[in-house]
């Protein structure tokens, strides 16, 4: 299917956004559908011969105030992706003149508003903590798995499998990430994270993304390390993470697990018609 549906169109008009270095390019398609399917998203995604990002999201007219779709770099989609969405949300509360949003996502319903101070908060809803929903392959206690190192499972709209461990930075996250992404007890492979407390409701934690790799921060993640770690009786329900791109604050509510932090609007472009049709 090609990119374009309309071929007099030359060129497709993107944003490059990051949050806490979680970097995406952000196709808005509210005017206009456009159609991207996996070889696309590698293709954009390549950080030598496209343009490179962690995910790729398009927004899209939708019940609320705009519906988001998510890749990952590896053309495969991903059903949540927490700092994109507060990106999106900043740019759209600034292009719709409101503090409050109404997103759709393959998560379900998400809502947004302006924290002031220049950060934004996203309620990523509420943790999935059955292993139907995670999903595992297997009926299991979600809290400790039957895993070296008993990780913690939990569902963001994406799985995740948390270790907690004395000291994140001493592990080799690019070797122990894809260990685990691809485990059988995660049938739809899973995001990693390593974590440490650092002080009371205080967590350090890094990251390894299902289908992209090693990532600055990743917010889906983060709410998943801070449901986990509260479910352990680590932490409380309302928690700081500094992550290797910045920080994070993430509350797990009665309405849903809410996620505070910085993000970033770096710049405005267009994908070429040469660039496009070279995608196939």
């Amino acid at each position: 299917m090609p990119l374009m549906n309309n071929v007099s169109h030359p060129k497709l008009p993107f944003m490059k956004m990051h949050g806490l270095g979680n970097d995406f390019v952000v196709i808005d398609a509210r005017t206009e559908d456009f159609d991207i399917t996996p070889a696309m998203a590698r293709g954009i995604g390549h950080r030598r011969f496209g343009i490179g990002f962690d995910q790729l999201a398009v927004i899209s007219k939708g019940v609320g105030d705009s519906h988001l779709t998510f890749f990952n770099s590896d053309g495969s989609t991903s059903g949540a992706c927490g700092n994109a969405t507060r990106c999106i949300a900043r740019y759209l509360m600034n292009d719709l003149n409101t503090h409050r949003l109404h997103l759709t996502t393959e998560r379900g319903d998400l809502f947004a508003l302006d924290a002031g101070d220049g950060l934004t908060s996203v309620n990523m809803g509420p943790p999935q903590l059955n292993w139907q929903d995670v999903p595992l392959a297997e009926d299991m206690d979600t809290l400790e798995l039957p895993i070296e190192g008993s990780p913690t499972a939990t569902g963001m709209g994406n799985p995740h499998c948390t270790f907690f461990v004395e000291d994140a930075e001493r592990i080799p996250l690019e070797e122990f990430g894809p260990r685990y992404e691809h485990h059988p007890l995660y049938p739809q492979r899973t995001n990693v994270q390593i974590a440490h407390l650092v002080g009371p409701d205080y967590l350090r934690m890094r990251v390894w993304e299902r289908g992209v790799g090693v990532t600055l921060s990743s917010g889906s993640s983060s709410c998943a390390t801070a449901v986990a770690a509260a479910r352990r009786g680590l932490t409380g329900r309302k928690v700081r993470i500094d992550l290797d791109g910045g920080t994070l604050w993430v509350d797990w509510r009665d309405d849903g697990v809410w996620m505070t932090g910085e993000t970033m609007h770096v710049s405005d472009g267009t994908f070429t018609r040469q660039f496009l049709e070279s995608l196939g």
